[in-house]
């Protein structure tokens, strides 16, 4: 059972690296204020699932 809803490799499986899923998911639970509607609910689970319903995209640039 993971400690993540969804999962962390399934998250993992929608970006290109760990690292990504991490940055974005930090870059997200920074910018949630407001109670959500499950205040029991931590702002880093809240954007796992807003990354994992493809809510939150990002994109690499071409010059990397």
């Amino acid at each position: 059972m993971s400690m993540v809803d969804p999962s962390i490799d399934k998250l993992a499986a929608m970006v290109d690296s760990k690292y990504t899923l991490v940055i974005l998911a930090a870059k997200r639970a920074r910018e949630i204020t407001v109670p959500t509607e499950n205040a029991e609910e931590k702002e880093v689970s809240t954007a796992f699932k807003e990354i994992y319903a493809e809510k939150i995209t990002y994109e690499r640039p071409s010059n990397i």
